[in-house]
């Protein structure tokens, strides 16, 4: 099996949740807020939430494309990762990912949704890690 990275992302986070990130291109330069603080600044939940969202509207593409269908323009996702505390398992994360196929009928939106968590790198990674629910709206 051979394998491409197609892509690295490099960056460089000093301080933790009360810190900064900075991508070693310039592009991403943000202020780090644990969540539910007044801080100025995202966290790294937002940020996962982000890029999973992200990623995930383009494996539904993929999807889509695989079943002879083109994703509506306003197509979205709106994804929710929480964290979580318990006596049982210590800090963990969960998520929802909540998307909208309008125009799209009911079963084939969840074919494309169902497709997309098959392909979306993201999904693969949280897969039997952290509890995961997807609501087509």
């Amino acid at each position: 099996m051979s394998t491409n990275v197609l892509y690295t992302g490099k960056t460089r986070t000093t301080g933790g949740r009360n810190g900064q990130s900075l991508s070693d291109d310039g592009r991403l330069d943000i202020k780090l807020s644990p969540p539910g603080t007044s801080g100025t600044g995202t966290n790294p939940e937002q940020l996962f939430a982000a890029g999973w969202s992200a990623c995930f509207i383009g494996a539904m593409g993929f999807a889509a494309q695989g079943l002879g269908v083109r994703l509506p323009a306003d197509t979205a996702v709106n994804a929710e990762v929480d964290l979580g505390n318990s006596t049982e398992r210590g800090y963990f994360l969960q998520a929802r990912l909540n998307v909208s196929l309008p125009g799209i009928e009911p079963d084939l939106a969840r074919k494309i949704v169902e497709g997309a968590h098959q392909t979306c790198p993201y999904s693969k990674a949280t897969r039997g890690n952290i509890d995961v629910v997807l609501n087509v709206l």
